[in-house]
């Protein structure tokens, strides 16, 4: 990252831009930095003015205590300030509910698109998630980043054998190092279920996504959100999984982008 905005409360957020057009902002999810969309932005630079950065308490940018889910929506509104006032959303995962909370806030969002919010759809999901929150708030208490990320990816449905791997490989560390963040995007995704309300106050164009080589309750939240939007649309991008691939997915949000 190569550039630093300042948000209301002072935390210093690195982004880097490329591109021109008009202007696109991409959001990141569960322990990843912007670098991990920097694909996705390169896809669209031909056409797009677009921006990646890191979410407040990852990679270069910086953190202030206490957080609240309402900083990192100001963080959104100081990088659409900084790319000329107005910027078309894109979020992927958790980063997609930020998105959709910046959005329904009021902000200078001209059109918004969301790729597989892990939003519940059922009882037993709404459960197993407040479940997660509570142990990942005492692992984190206690320091132990490495059982805060373990705890994500089981939640994730990654299997023991892979976190054991995981816990082995040269990128464990840097999982370690933004593991307090896993608790950034709980706290975004509320209660789990999807916030019909708030989504009924967006006042802006919404794709949402999901891929359909994936989870079929990621398909299912898509849908529910895209119907919650009054301005709401949903697809299904053939082939795809959560780890959808830059080459699919970029002219699908360019045609969207566009309109």
């Amino acid at each position: 990252m190569d550039t630093m905005a300042v948000s209301l409360d002072g935390t210093r957020l690195a982004y880097a831009r490329a591109g021109q057009g008009p202007a696109v902002v991409l959001v990141s999810g569960a322990l990843s930095t912007g670098a991990t969309l920097a694909p996705l932005a390169a896809e669209l630079s031909d056409r797009f003015d677009v921006t990646v950065y890191d979410r407040r308490g990852r990679g270069e940018s910086g953190d202030t205590a206490p957080y609240a889910v309402e900083r990192e929506v100001e963080d959104l509104a100081a990088l659409i300030e900084a790319v000329g006032g107005e910027a078309s959303l894109y979020g992927i995962s958790s980063g997609g509910a930020l998105v959709l909370r910046a959005a329904a806030s009021g902000l200078p969002v001209r059109r918004v698109a969301v790729y597989e919010v892990p939003y519940a759809m059922d009882d037993d999901a709404a459960r197993a998630r407040a479940e997660y929150t509570g142990r990942l708030g005492e692992a984190l208490g206690r320091g132990r980043r490495g059982d805060a990320v373990e705890l994500f990816l089981r939640l994730t449905g990654l299997g023991e054998e892979m976190i054991r791997r995981a816990r082995r490989s040269p990128m464990w560390a840097g999982l370690e190092s933004v593991a307090p963040s896993l608790a950034y995007d709980d706290a975004v995704l509320g209660d789990a279920r999807v916030p019909r309300t708030l989504l009924a106050g967006i006042t802006v164009p919404v794709l949402a996504l999901a891929g359909d080589a994936g989870a079929a309750w990621m398909r299912e939240a898509a849908r529910a959100v895209a119907d919650a939007v009054p301005e709401g649309a949903y697809r299904a991008l053939g082939g795809q999984s959560h780890m959808v691939e830059p080459g699919v997915l970029a002219p699908v949000l360019a045609e969207f982008f566009a309109g």
